[in-house]
């Protein structure tokens, strides 16, 4: 078992999303976070359907992390209720959750 998280997090452009990055790895709440443009996300907001291009964000963590990235993403993300998902990776890579470790601590 591992306390590795991947948190997933979508923003409105590339603007919004690479501060968001810096925020997160600045403050060391994140080892890596994949940046992937181009989603389309299809959700009901105030009753209507949206449909909205926006950018996927994965970002490795530590379960022990997850409040206060979740705080993070909260400061600094424009959207009222950033989507903020947090699943647990069972198992990985040994070296890589030593690395994941090492960049969070």
């Amino acid at each position: 078992m591992t306390d590795a998280i991947l948190v997933l997090c979508t923003c409105p452009d590339e603007t919004s999303a690479d501060r968001l990055c810096e925020q997160l790895l600045d403050q060391r709440l994140a080892a890596c976070i994949n940046q992937l443009p181009g989603v389309t996300s299809v959700y009901r907001w105030q009753g209507k359907t949206e449909r909205t291009r926006e950018i996927q964000l994965v970002i490795k963590s530590r379960a022990a992390l997850f409040e206060p990235l979740r705080q993070c993403i909260l400061a600094h993300h424009p959207y009222e209720v950033p989507e903020i998902l947090a699943l647990p990776a069972s198992q990985g890579h040994p070296a890589y959750l030593d690395w994941l470790t090492q960049e969070t601590s």
